[in-house]
């Protein structure tokens, strides 16, 4: 599976200006930008079951929709998982896709051969990270951390035998204000209807982003959380993905990952674990 590159926008400026939304309202968001981060990994698999036309090449759009269920481990002391069922979308043509809380405006690609094409653009996604006080005991008194929208850019190159993908993304929505570097290898195996995609990604956080999420403020210590200032870390995840086509528009899909979590964020006094993992099962049916 190659990297996903994607384009989404919004303005802190905006809720700035405008009242607080209502709870509901806000879980939907949260819940539609989850739905949309499942079609992210099961959207690519449909195609290369039957290899279809590449939509670089196309002049189509190609849609997707379905219903998956996820499941997240946070790295806080004592969180609960996080477990959604929801409606997934993708869209994809020759300048944009959509996959995930995220989409990507195309803006240049290269084919050197069969399989074999280099392609750059722009991204911008959503992060639902962070957290509520009332998350975990151990978050008690903590002021809220809250997702924010990423900006930046990425490159693909696809390959016959591999696939790799890098971003390069800066938080435009004034949370974190942190940046982040990603990198990403993966390669589909398939038999037939069934395909089999492992994946490696290495992901660098610079110290606002690791201060933001996991640090412990001034304001917050307390006699069992002691002040911590994050520093710049480098996570490593490893992934498995399998899809099976059930027939040419149906597809359906497991997707799980490890996350390794560095020295510098388990020795915050609010995490508890060393590593966090994601489960995702859904279907996809492609029009």
């Amino acid at each position: 599976m190659a990297a996903s590159l994607s384009l989404r926008s919004l303005s802190r400026s905006f809720s700035s200006t405008s009242p607080t939304p209502p709870v509901a309202a806000t879980h939907a968001t949260h819940a539609a930008l989850l739905a949309l981060s499942l079609a992210a990994l099961a959207a690519p698999a449909h195609a290369q079951v039957f290899g279809d036309v590449d939509p670089a090449a196309s002049s189509g759009t190609q849609w997707g929709l379905g219903i998956g269920v996820a499941s997240r481990q946070r790295p806080y002391a004592d969180a609960d998982r996080k477990n959604n069922v929801l409606p997934m979308l993708s869209v994809e043509n020759r300048w944009f896709r959509l996959a995930g809380p995220a989409a990507d405006v195309k803006l240049w690609r290269h084919a050197f051969g069969p399989g074999n094409s280099l392609e750059a653009g722009l991204r911008l996604k959503y992060e639902d990270e962070g957290y509520k006080a009332g998350d975990s005991p151990v978050l008690a008194g903590m002021d809220k951390r809250k997702g924010s929208f990423l900006g930046g850019g990425a490159l693909t190159w696809k390959t016959p035998w591999i696939d790799l993908g890098a971003e390069w993304v800066a938080d435009l929505s004034n949370e974190s204000k942190g940046r982040k570097l990603g990198l990403q290898a993966s390669h589909r195996l398939g038999w037939g209807v069934l395909g089999v995609t492992p994946r490696v990604k290495a992901q660098w956080l610079d110290k606002k982003y690791v201060d933001y999420y996991y640090g412990v403020r001034a304001s917050e210590v307390t006699a069992d959380r002691a002040l911590y200032t994050g520093k710049s870390a480098m996570t490593t995840e490893l992934g498995l993905r399998v899809d099976y086509a059930i027939a040419r528009q149906h597809t359906v899909f497991i997707d799980a990952s490890v996350t390794r979590l560095p020295d510098e964020i388990r020795q915050s006094p609010i995490v508890g674990r060393k590593d966090t993992s994601r489960l995702a099962v859904g279907y996809l049916y492609r029009f």
